[in-house]
């Protein structure tokens, strides 16, 4: 695949961003149940952190899911098909989430430059929601690069091998 060392360090990196913010929900939410059971003090807005946490770790690992092509594929109703089909269902599936995901990108962009000018914020910590769109809309965008790239040298593939 064309371009593939640069997208997979790119999703690689993506991916390891994701970890980490994983990790620290899993810490803040460790240190949350600690102090508000046996120290009788909550960490506030501890649950609009997770989802903002929760919500940017998805789209960080989606372009390295994309890249490896390991999302989930249900072949029961092809699994008889011939591998010709089968090919070709599996590069229109790629077309499917190059359109899904810059669809996910436009808009996660589009509501980013919205709250930025009407200045949205969560209702406890007012964590600032630009912030939300703008860490989905990048890896996102990403995954659709990544996903149109695998539909383009796929049929370069399928011209060669014809």
């Amino acid at each position: 695949m064309m371009f593939s060392p640069l997208l997979e360090r790119l999703a690689r990196l993506c991916s390891i961003l994701g970890g980490l913010v994983m990790t620290g929900l899993m810490l803040m939410t460790c240190y949350s149940l600690i102090g508000r059971n046996f120290l009788d003090s909550a960490l506030i807005g501890d649950f609009e952190l997770t989802g903002v946490g929760a919500g940017a770790a998805i789209a960080l690992f989606m372009p390295l899911c994309q890249f490896k092509r390991e999302n989930i594929i249900v072949d029961f109703f092809t699994s008889k098909c011939s591998e010709a089909t089968n090919f070709k269902l599996d590069r229109l599936g790629d077309l499917f989430m190059t359109l899904i995901f810059f669809l996910l990108s436009w808009r996660c962009a589009a509501a980013a430059i919205n709250a930025k000018e009407t200045m949205g914020a969560s209702m406890l910590l007012g964590f600032p929601d630009w912030i939300v769109f703008t860490s989905m809309s990048i890896p996102f965008g990403l995954t659709a690069i990544i996903a149109a790239m695998q539909t383009l040298s796929s049929m370069d593939y399928q011209k060669a091998s014809t």
